[in-house]
């Protein structure tokens, strides 16, 4: 009987075990459409799935790792398992991300996200794990390459998205990996002797990694990172909570003068659940800056709330 290959196979998720006797099993894609559905990898398959679970073996340097297989590019996610199994948990993710409009923003918010690529400071994007943080600062970055060119530097565990080499006709992009957590400050600083327009760090992890982030937002760079985080108030904090850590009370007016917008997002069974706030320019009393300031990040949420009513109404973020 021939063997199927793992293209062929109709999954969103796939789970491999690499040690033990576990059978492979998959969340099925209908269409184009993730769903609910678990099921055993037919027999047909198995053949190809040990081939990559070999693959596997020899390539996990730690816990996660992004890779592409049989055309395929797949984000893994390796644990040892209470009965002693260990088991590799495959995602399955498009080559590049999705156009910024077809993320599933309210329309009126888009041309303002796409005109961010003209500034420089940080774009904060929170939300709990598998929400698609990933997919919109990259979509943001991509964008941003290709609409007014210029050089882009991600540093991502894993790297997900292949935006590397020439993006548009004057945008190019570097991505790099980092392993340990040590490394996510040092590369940051690294970085910086590229000259990027804009700088994607996958995760900030690390109080030296928030310090210099911080002072990159700050001193003419772009920044897109990504937090967990269940509220725009609780990644503010976060974020504010590790660079205190490394540079004390001035962590709170770094933050408060790169800050170019935060986004918290959550993906519902209705689409994309997003609230933002888009700081203006060269305005350093407003009011969004003044809490973050005086360490009063609670009172953030009034200003988000208002600026989505505004631009709900009018398609403004600012009154004129």
């Amino acid at each position: 009987m021939p063997q199927c290959r793992l293209h062929e196979l109709p999954f969103m998720d796939l789970y491999v075990c690499l040690e033990g006797g576990g059978a492979p099993h998959y969340r099925k894609l209908v269409g184009n459409k993730a769903t609910d559905l678990d099921d055993d990898v037919p027999d047909d398959y198995r053949e190809d799935i040990e081939r990559l679970a070999s693959y596997l073996r020899d390539k996990f340097e730690g816990d996660e790792m992004g890779f592409t297989y049989d055309g395929i590019r797949l984000r893994a996610a390796k644990v040892l398992t209470a009965g002693g199994l260990v088991w590799a948990a495959l995602r399955r993710v498009a080559d590049e991300p999705l156009p910024i409009d077809q993320l599933g923003f309210m329309p009126q918010l888009v041309p303002h996200l796409q005109k961010l690529g003209q500034r420089d400071g940080l774009i904060f994007i929170c939300g709990a794990t598998g929400q698609g943080k990933t997919t919109t600062s990259s979509s943001l970055l991509k964008d941003y390459l290709e609409r007014y060119g210029g050089v882009g530097f991600t540093i991502e565990d894993p790297v997900e998205y292949n935006l590397e080499g020439r993006r548009g006709k004057n945008g190019f992009c570097y991505q790099v990996e980092v392993r340990n957590e040590d490394e996510w400050a040092e590369m940051l600083k690294r970085a910086l002797r590229w000259h990027p327009n804009y700088i994607l760090v996958g995760e900030i992890r690390t109080p030296d990694a928030a310090n210099q982030l911080l002072r990159a937002a700050t001193s003419g760079h772009l920044v897109i990172t990504t937090m967990h985080a269940g509220s725009i108030e609780e990644g503010l904090e976060g974020l504010l909570q590790l660079a205190e850590q490394a540079i004390g009370d001035r962590a709170a007016l770094l933050l408060a003068a790169g800050l170019t917008a935060v986004i918290h997002q959550s993906l519902t069974s209705k689409g994309l659940n997003a609230s933002f706030y888009i700081t203006e320019t060269n305005n350093p009393s407003a009011g969004i800056r003044s809490v973050i300031r005086e360490k009063r990040i609670g009172q953030c949420r009034t200003f988000c709330d208002q600026q989505m009513a505004l631009l709900r109404q009018s398609g403004k973020i600012f009154r004129d």
